[in-house]
């Protein structure tokens, strides 16, 4: 069995499946007259907001020495909901017949910030509540996750197309956000603050950005090895 062919086909069926769910949505923004940049941005000023509430509830947490739950909740909803732009936008510029070069740059740039800001929020959230070995890890995680994107421009720029690896954006914005929202409701449910006996819920937020920072990682050097094999093959 393929792997790298079949995992390929799992990712391309579920965006066939969520462009089916988001499609109408789409065609009603652009009777609208929205943008693809407007939406770009949109998303990222909601990707923006959910740093800055995890930002408040790690801030908050070292002031009080309680975390408040409700706010890291609130942050993965953020991070989810505002995340599916990243998907409208290329539809609305596909069905919109509205794509153009400076609209994909602005795109990536904008994508890079909002993993800059969410993962860099979360580094901070966790060293706030006392977990100083988990924001290292985020810290990894959010230089893999920047390292991915980077490889993939400088091979483009190079002329080599350079899309493999399993820990892409897509996925890495899934582990965050679900991560995110998991720690939130499972404090809310345990009631858990530091220093108390019991299931710490920053674990699971640990663990996910374990899971990121390994995965991110490889996949960059995968990237490199990969274009490494395609320019000696040019010669």
């Amino acid at each position: 069995m393929d792997i790298k062919a079949t995992s390929k086909q799992t990712r391309d069926a579920l965006q066939l499946g969520i462009y089916r769910v988001i499609n109408p949505f789409v065609k009603l923004l652009i009777r609208m007259g929205v943008t693809p940049n407007t939406v770009t941005t949109i998303g990222f000023l909601g990707n923006l907001a959910a740093a800055v509430v995890i930002v408040i509830a790690g801030y908050g947490a070292a002031r009080t020495g309680t975390v408040d739950w409700s706010l890291v909740t609130w942050a993965g909803a953020l991070i989810i909901g505002f995340s599916l732009f990243d998907m409208l936008d290329g539809q609305v510029a596909r069905l919109g017949g509205m794509s153009s070069t400076f609209g994909a740059m602005y795109d990536s740039v904008l994508d890079r910030y909002c993993e800059l800001a969410t993962l860099g929020g979360v580094a901070y959230y966790l060293i706030q509540t006392g977990s100083f070995a988990g924001a290292v890890i985020a810290f990894v995680a959010l230089t893999g996750s920047i390292m991915v994107s980077y490889v993939r421009a400088r091979a483009e720029g190079l002329g080599l197309e350079c899309k493999i690896g399993f820990m892409q954006r897509p996925e890495r914005v899934v582990v965050t956000s679900v991560a995110t929202l998991a720690t939130g409701i499972t404090g809310q449910i345990s009631g858990y603050q530091p220093g108390a006996d019991g299931f710490n819920p920053d674990m699971i937020l640990v663990i996910a950005m374990t899971v990121i920072a390994i995965f991110a990682n490889l996949t960059a050097i995968a990237r490199i090895n990969h274009c490494r094999k395609l320019l000696a093959g040019r010669k």
